[in-house]
């Protein structure tokens, strides 16, 4: 049997070393927080958030939420002020929020992630892409204020967060890329998001967590940033980034936990169960070697139906047969 629990294999990759299995990223097993729908409706029936967005999912979404079409929460950022109200935390019951969502979770022996809110696709489901966009570039001091704004609400959660919620790993998130290039360059994420996130980090890191960045996308022009704030782990590294490169310029400096084709027609339901072991042994063997590597690997479909449930069966049982034990079976 192995020596190390999952949290205890997990974090030894944090200080740049090699885990004694390959460690398989449980990204809703592990991950622990505040839903962002508040349990309320809108009259129209649809979940509602904090801010009081309205969202809506499809069962090919894997349950994912989205902002409903069509209804825009904010039209003119200059008006901010007077549309987005944060609710007041002190009065939240954060000892029973944490008992609830810990209480399936093997909190000794698996690391529990911390997720909280973000700045980025905040303003992306308040206002839609497009004016959202136009915002950070036509008024990029009313969006400062605005994400300063949200940072004294996300800041007093994460105090919460980090006293009740037993976390290992913060993860901030922000999808600031797009499947073939970043929403914003770098010089902006640098101005007006960066900031924000810098000071999560540093608390997260005071309670001494370790920190993760969840962004999707071609998002590997803002890694260097990441570094800078303590960023370890980053996920879920698509592979419209230049994984490898990615892996061999920062080594074990950057857990790349996924790097796998979700999108791809590798992970589609009609690909053959040959052609998809084949592929994840390849994804096992290129990445693994050397370290700084979570195996992430997921097909896509509805997660309700049989093929979908059976192909993720076989993503699984490759990790158990072939990944888990790699490092072992390859002399380190």
């Amino acid at each position: 049997m192995y020596k190390l629990t999952e949290k205890e294999n997990l974090l030894r990759m944090f200080d740049g070393e090699i885990p004694e299995y390959l460690p398989s990223y449980d990204f809703f097993g592990w991950g622990a927080g505040l839903p962002f729908q508040t349990g309320e409706k809108s009259a129209d029936g649809y979940p509602i958030d904090e801010f009081g967005i309205e969202y809506t999912t499809t069962d090919v979404s894997m349950g994912g939420m989205m902002p409903v079409p069509g209804r825009i929460f904010l039209e003119d950022i200059t008006k901010w002020r007077d549309v987005v109200k944060v609710p007041d935390t002190s009065s939240w019951d954060w000892e029973k929020l944490a008992k609830d969502a810990l209480k399936d979770k093997d909190i000794e022996h698996n690391p529990i992630v911390l997720h909280n809110g973000g700045y980025f696709m905040t303003l992306m489901n308040m206002m839609g892409f497009a004016e959202g966009l136009c915002a950070m570039e036509e008024e990029p001091e009313e969006v400062y204020e605005l994400f300063d704004y949200l940072s004294g609400y996300y800041l007093e959660r994460e105090k919460a967060l980090l006293k009740y919620f037993h976390g290992d790993i913060y993860e901030l998130a922000d999808d600031t890329a797009a499947h073939n290039c970043p929403f914003i360059s770098p010089e902006t994420y640098r101005k007006l998001v960066l900031p924000f996130h810098k000071r999560e980090a540093d608390m997260a890191r005071d309670a001494g967590l370790k920190i993760a960045m969840h962004d999707c996308g071609k998002s590997e022009c803002f890694i260097d940033d990441w570094l800078d704030i303590g960023v370890q782990l980053w996920e879920p590294a698509q592979t419209t980034n230049d994984i490898l490169g990615v892996k061999k310029k920062y080594g074990r400096k950057l857990i790349i936990t996924g790097g796998w084709d979700n999108q791809g027609p590798i992970s589609y339901p009609e690909t053959p169960d040959e052609e998809l072991r084949e592929a994840l042994i390849k994804y096992i063997d290129d990445m693994a070697p050397d370290g700084g590597f979570c195996y992430m690997a997921v097909v896509v479909g509805n997660y309700t139906d049989e093929p979908f449930i059976r192909k993720m069966k076989l993503v699984h049982d490759v990790y158990e047969e072939y990944g888990r034990d790699w490092y072992k079976n390859h002399g380190y």
